[in-house]
């Protein structure tokens, strides 16, 4: 697990990397959530017209 975690001697590239890659997911899904449901209040309130 060790050997793994070191990542070849490029870990401290590698997890980083991950780490980004992580919170740019995250970021991706909050603002489409945030979409979704800013889309869904205009369209109830179009809907009440």
């Amino acid at each position: 697990m060790e050997r793994f975690l070191a990542m070849g001697g490029y870990a401290r590239f590698v997890w980083p990397a991950y780490a980004v890659a992580v919170l740019v997911l995250i970021g991706l899904l909050v603002e489409s959530l945030a979409a979704y449901r800013r889309a869904q209040r205009d369209l109830e309130a179009e809907e009440r017209r």
